[in-house]
Parts: structure tokens; sequence; C-alpha cells
């Protein structure tokens, strides 16, 4: 069980998965630029997080929910979240996140790992079960569903304990220079060609040194 102190932004586990230098940069250390990504991103994030509720029929929507877990040590705010009528009569009802992205579906855990982590938030505060979350992606504009297997959510709690040592111990990686780094908006502060060249040059002198 974590303090509220000990919290750590969900969008950590974004930043982590994309590059735990990054993360350790704007969760450790406090930097911060944008990019045509991340403004793009956060234009997106306005329309959606309204603070609003929404009832039709039967489905209740509600927009900008702040979340968090405190056996994960994790808080947030999920872009929608939607509640369902039970598919049976006995059942619960539905509880569907759907957080809203820039760009395309992507490979990696980045974004699944952000989903899970807010699904587990949800059936945390809500005691509830959630099997499957839902991301809207502007560049396809449409739902693409993910289900929240039991292997997700170990990599999910895996990367959550992964930021809360970096955050707890005040860790900052070393630079990897990578194609990943063209999309990074800090990738002139991180300077990962920098680092990557002064290794270089100190592996070199330590070779010839006589």
């Amino acid at each position: 069980m974590f303090t509220e102190d000990e919290f750590i932004h969900i969008g950590a586990l974004q930043h982590y998965v994309y590059c735990p230098r990054q993360c350790a940069l704007i969760h450790v250390e406090g930097v911060w630029e944008d990019n045509v990504f991340t403004v793009r991103g956060e234009i997106l994030h306005e329309k959606v997080h309204t603070d609003s509720y929404e009832s039709r029929g039967a489905l209740r929507t509600v927009r900008g929910l702040k979340i968090h877990s405190w056996r994960l040590g994790i808080v947030g705010r999920a872009d929608v979240v939607e509640f369902r009528p039970p598919p049976t009569p006995n059942a619960p009802e539905e509880v569907l996140p759907v957080e809203f992205k820039s760009g395309r579906p992507k490979e990696n855990l980045s974004d699944k790992a952000q989903l899970c982590a807010q699904v587990m938030c949800l059936e945390e505060m809500l005691g509830t079960r959630i099997a499957r979350g839902a991301f809207y992606y502007d560049r396809i504009r449409r739902r693409h569903v993910v289900d929240i297997t039991h292997e997700l959510r170990r990599q999910t709690e895996e990367i959550i304990s992964a930021v809360h040592d970096i955050v707890r111990k005040q860790l900052v990686p070393t630079a990897k220079f990578g194609a990943r780094c063209r999309h990074c908006s800090l990738e002139n502060i991180c300077a990962p060609k920098s680092m990557n060249e002064r290794k270089l040059r100190q592996y070199m002198e330590a070779l010839y040194k006589p």
C-alpha cells in the first residue's frame, strides 16, 4: 500500500515504455518541452477532458474521471468511462474505459499499459472486474478494443514497479540514441547523440592509454 505522496502519474508508464530516460527526465528532473506530437495529443485531450456526465438510455458516460489505486500507487484521469447495462440480469454492469490517442494503434506496450493501469484503478475503486478497454485513435477515427489479459496486467505491474523505482531512487538512465529519439520532444535536452559520442571517445582514450 502506497501513501499519496508516493503516487506516480499513469502517464509516466507510457513515457517509461517509450524510453526510461525520457520518463526520468520528466518525472524525476521535472523537464518538459513540447513538439508537434505532444501538442497534438494535448489538443485532443482538451476536447475530451470536460469533467462531464451524460446519460443516454441505459448507457452512462463520464468524461475526465479522476482515478487512483492505493495498491499500485498510481493516479491519473480517464478520458471516458462508459457504464453499460449488464449482458444478463444477474451480471454487474459493464465498465469500459476509453482512452483517446493521436495517431494509430502501436505495437509496443506504451498505450496498452496506460489503459491497463486505468482498468486496475477502476476495478479497485468500483469493486468490480473489467475485461476490456478501448482506444479511440484520431488517425483511424474508430475504436480499437483491447482485452485486459492476465499477461497484460503482469506486464503493466512490472512497468509500474520500475517507474516507482526510478522515482524513489531519483535515477536518470544514460542516453541511448535510436530511431525513437527523432520523435521525442526532449531530444535537444537529452542530447543522446552527444552522450554516445562522448562514451565512444572515452572508450577510445582508455583503449590507447599507455
